[in-house]
């Protein structure tokens, strides 16, 4: 895979199709879900501490979602290992959406030009890439969170409950979502992925 470009996808972009198998055998197709609505794709790999502390908030969003009707929007985890260790960090994280396998040369996560994981990528039903995170932020999360709230349901409202695990980013608080921004508030560090 040598000459090709290990440019991270940016907001706006058209996102690379992709077919992966889930850790249960079963073929997922960006294209396909993309035309019943939007997807989130959150890259990790199972022995980054990174991804094992966003994870359960990431399924907290999706239990959130499921619990408001927002049955179109799709969240996919993107394990950069085998499909035994994607079924077993799914079973010890308490992760119930989709974990779908990008193993070894890791295709899906060089055409996305992964550098670290955990990082995440809102793909809006036309393709285009709607949001992005790398690392882990609250704040980043509970954008995303919010973007799908505003296209399926407004009772699915990002919450300050500390259940939830997403804090309120308001404005009249003084703080912004830091969309992109690498491991605010998470004092740990990503993993760097070695380039192919």
């Amino acid at each position: 895979m040598a000459g090709r470009n290990h440019r991270t996808i940016k907001i706006g972009e058209k996102a690379p199709p992709f077919g992966l198998s889930s850790t249960d055998g079963q073929k997922r197709s960006l294209r396909e879900a993309l035309a019943e609505g939007p997807v989130l794709a959150a890259f990790f790999k199972v022995s980054c501490p990174t991804c094992q502390y966003a994870f359960p908030f990431i399924e907290r969003l999706h239990q959130q979602l499921g619990a408001a009707g927002a049955k179109h929007a799709q969240i996919w985890g993107i394990v950069q290992d085998n499909a035994s260790l994607g079924e077993r960090f799914a079973k010890e994280y308490g992760v119930t959406f989709p974990i779908l396998v990008d193993d070894e040369p890791y295709e899906t996560s060089l055409a996305y030009g992964l550098n670290y994981v955990p990082t995440l990528f809102l793909i809006a039903p036309d393709g285009r890439v709607d949001l992005t995170c790398d690392g882990f932020s609250r704040a980043d999360l509970a954008a995303l969170h919010k973007r799908l709230a505003e296209r399926f349901s407004s009772s699915c409202r990002p919450s300050s409950d500390p259940r939830m695990g997403f804090p309120n980013t308001s404005r009249a608080e003084g703080r912004e979502p830091r969309l992109g921004s690498s491991l605010a508030g998470f004092p740990g560090k990503s993993t760097k992925i070695r380039q192919v």
